[in-house]
């Protein structure tokens, strides 16, 4: 076997892990969705990606195409009426890039926000779990200086985690983010 054919096997394992890690931090996002619908708080639900089938087997398996580039992960309204949209990033790493969004998911978050929502990015970093206002993600370099974050850049953003990530709570109540 070549070394061309090796090269793809270690990056295919890392591409499954970390769709994995992703699915696992959706699934504890959507605990926390749950958690706020339970308790009357908010109505957040995942966005479905954007696919037709094209194709249907007997057993239940399809095949399918993606038809536009995905929106926000969440959107939903808060017990005040106000909308929410966000992003969900996970990271095992110790850095989490700006460039991680999409320029669709870009531009939709900063349409939102302009438009009163509460936008911004929930963010996981290894074990920890952030809610990032727009405007602080979308000017990380200068809030930041530089276009990644790290789980200390974000600790002001901090939200707390009971097995759901509860992205609406933030740990320090006067985390000093610029949301509206």
């Amino acid at each position: 076997m070549s070394t061309r054919n090796k090269k793809p096997v270690p990056r295919q394992y890392q591409n499954t892990v970390n769709n994995a890690q992703g699915r696992i931090f959706e699934d504890a996002i959507l605990c926390g969705c749950a958690w706020y619908i339970r308790n009357g708080l908010a109505v957040v639900d995942k966005t479905p990606e954007p696919f037709r089938v094209m194709e249907k087997g007997r057993d239940g398996v399809f095949k399918g195409r993606f038809t536009a580039r995905a929106q926000p992960d969440f959107q939903g309204t808060l017990k005040n009426g106000r909308s929410i949209v966000f992003e969900a990033k996970y990271t095992s790493t110790d850095r989490l890039r700006r460039d991680v969004l999409t320029e669709k998911q870009t531009e939709t978050l900063g349409l939102h926000y302009g438009l009163g929502a509460v936008a911004g990015v929930c963010a996981g970093i290894r074990d920890k779990f952030f809610f990032v206002p727009w405007p602080d993600w979308e000017h990380m370099k200068e809030r930041f200086g530089r276009q990644y974050v790290t789980a200390g850049d974000l600790e002001p953003f901090r939200v707390r985690f009971n097995g759901a990530v509860l992205f609406l709570d933030y740990v320090k109540k006067s985390g000093g983010h610029t949301q509206r």
